[in-house]
């Protein structure tokens, strides 16, 4: 495999997945197994910390598009970002005591119920509904941001998809402002877990910040379009990329 083809694969799978990440979250699963075949005679843990640093571009320039047009409920969004960041950290040095197969049913089970849902309610996530961000809503996105900060440290396929859907259902954002709030939180996902790999030389800088280029790429790509068509769009391509998830979990889970 020559070089100028592992680059030119490379670049176009990290432009699809902070495409898909920017819309919906979920880009990660196009782009690791792309960096696992690109990257075959580096460990798994460099495979991971080399995407942890393109994925965190390509999502501080998707936050970046965002912040023009989305208003941010940075009372909520703030001890949610901090609560994700410690976490994500404390999931990455607990990796090995989890199981992961457990992990991977529990997931699975939920993009399904997520899909369940966000199918028979036509009008979920349509409309921006009466924000609160008081003491409970406050309490409730530092528990999401705890528990989904762990998983992401741990595991973390989906993570970015099931905030958006946790933005949505638990507090009423419609799937653009969510989709943009989601950002935030893997802001602090991202940066936890290059923290991890980064002092064990578990990041390759120079691939990393090729393949991070397109991303960035991809992810105002993505940023562009979920502006353009908005949260309509947004539904439709979360539910895509749910079924893509359940097919490709299921797949590894049974067969």
């Amino acid at each position: 495999m020559s070089f100028e083809y592992v680059i030119v694969a490379l670049g176009f799978f990290a432009f699809c997945g902070g495409l898909i990440d920017a819309a919906v979250g979920g880009g990660g699963l196009v782009q690791v197994p792309a960096l696992l075949h690109a990257l075959p005679q580096h460990s798994l843990a460099t495979v991971f910390g080399t995407n942890k640093l393109a994925v965190l571009l390509g999502n501080i320039s998707s936050i970046s598009g965002y912040l023009r047009r989305i208003n941010i409920v940075w009372t909520l969004m703030l001890p949610t970002m901090i609560s994700a960041f410690v976490f994500s950290f404390l999931g990455a040095l607990s990796v090995s005591l989890i199981p992961k197969a457990l992990m991977e049913y529990a997931v699975f089970v939920l993009l399904i119920a997520m899909a369940i849902h966000t199918f028979v309610r036509k009008d979920f996530g349509q409309h921006q509904g009466n924000l609160q961000h008081g003491r409970r809503e406050i309490l409730l996105g530092i528990f999401f941001g705890a528990l989904l900060g762990f998983y992401d440290g741990v595991f973390g396929p989906g993570s970015g998809s099931i905030l958006l859907f946790v933005f949505v259902r638990f507090f009423g954002f419609d799937f653009l402002n969510a989709s943009a709030s989601a950002k935030l939180i893997n802001l602090g996902t991202f940066s936890a877990a290059l923290l991890f790999f980064a002092p064990s030389g578990n990041v390759l800088w120079l691939a990393g910040g090729i393949v991070g280029l397109c991303n960035i790429a991809g992810s105002l790509t993505g940023v562009f379009l979920a502006l353009r068509y908005g949260s309509g769009f947004i539904r439709i391509f979360f539910l895509i990329l749910l079924l893509f998830l359940i097919g490709r979990m299921g797949l590894s889970l049974f067969f």
